[in-house]
């Protein structure tokens, strides 16, 4: 097994390789009680996990919710309190969230918020979950007026990446997965860059490029839980990502969004003079030869307006992470308007 420490307050671990889902019954033994959240398609792994828990002497009950984004709404989770409710879970028992981003999202909510917080295990089933949404504590769930705008910090008590669930993942999931790995890359870890340009499709290195982007997000969440300062740099891609998947009503997959938006956000760099039109342009074609997205043509009006209400705006301030260079994130505030069109130009003349 790999195994990536997540430093801070509240200390866990991230454990990644085939099997390890079995450690479940060790992270939470002696826990009363557990309530396993998925959905409807995973109710096998759900069972399973049921069933390890039940073993190590947990009381643990699956509880049912809808797939993707429809499970992040309020009418959900207020449906998942009052089945916590039925299942009498006190503050000594916990959540295990079983399922991708989104699943993971909402069971890491529901935890910090019932009974004013409760552990919370993740076993996250996607290459989305497993290198974004499962590590760092980030909770949430979506509204009318946009992605992840309601939520807490909430660090898991242990997240277990069984990477033998990867092999039966679909395609198009594993790739949109990817993107937030190569973002990784971008920022952070050249190795992620190179392992990727010698197999774009990412099968070949999967466990080695999961673990190298979980310590890129366990470093920067170690050092900024809260999000006001270098964990700021994960959000890479993500302004313009999440107001597409926003505008297309989430029908768009995360990462093809977010594809998108690293492309945006490279040639948003080089129109304010920090990376180099080579430096884009290798953002362009990896992302390409990885089978992502690298344009989209909707309403720039649109997206102007919901970046505008993403969780890193400051006020009327609008702020994008944007490099420095490969590897040397920073954060660029209110650019210039002709530098915002000329990079949206970038991604949508050619879609």
């Amino acid at each position: 097994m790999r195994r990536v420490p997540v430093a801070g307050g509240r200390p866990y671990e991230v454990v990644i390789g085939p099997g390890a889902q079995a450690e479940l019954g060790l992270v939470l033994a002696g826990t009363p009680k557990a309530a396993v959240v998925h959905a409807p398609p995973l109710a096998a792994l759900a069972g399973a996990a049921v069933e390890t828990l039940q073993t190590a002497g947990v009381a643990a009950e699956a509880v049912v919710v809808p797939d993707g984004e429809a499970a992040k709404t309020a009418a959900v989770a207020a449906g998942a309190w009052e089945e916590f409710g039925r299942l009498g879970l006190t503050r000594s028992d916990a959540v295990v969230g079983v399922g991708g981003g989104a699943v993971t999202d909402l069971a890491g909510f529901l935890a910090a918020t019932w009974t004013r917080g409760i552990r919370v295990v993740h076993l996250p089933t996607s290459v989305l979950g497993m290198v974004d949404a499962a590590v760092g504590g980030k909770t949430g769930i979506n509204t009318g007026a946009g992605k992840n705008l309601v939520g807490a910090f909430h660090p898991p008590a242990g997240v277990l990446a069984d990477t033998d669930v990867l092999s039966g993942l679909p395609e198009a999931e594993f790739r949109s997965g990817m993107a937030e790995v190569v973002k990784c890359g971008l920022i952070a870890d050249a190795a992620i860059l190179d392992l990727l340009a010698a197999d774009p499709t990412g099968r070949r290195d999967t466990e080695e490029l999961v673990e190298r982007a979980v310590r890129v997000k366990a470093d920067a969440v170690g050092q900024d839980l809260f999000d006001t300062g270098v964990r700021e740099y994960l959000n890479y891609g993500h302004t313009l990502g999440h107001a597409i998947e926003r505008v297309e009503d989430f029908g768009w997959r995360h990462g093809e969004a977010v594809a998108v938006g690293l492309v945006f956000a490279a040639e948003l760099g080089v129109q304010s003079g920090r990376l180099s039109r080579a430096e884009a342009d290798r953002h362009r074609e990896l992302v390409a030869a990885m089978g992502l997205p690298t344009s989209y043509r909707g309403d720039w009006a649109a997206l102007q307006a919901v970046m505008r209400v993403d969780k890193k705006a400051r006020g009327s301030s609008l702020r994008f992470v944007v490099l420095d260079g490969i590897g040397n994130p920073t954060i660029l505030t209110d650019p210039e308007q002709d530098w915002l069109d000329a990079a949206w130009a970038a991604v949508s003349e050619a879609a």
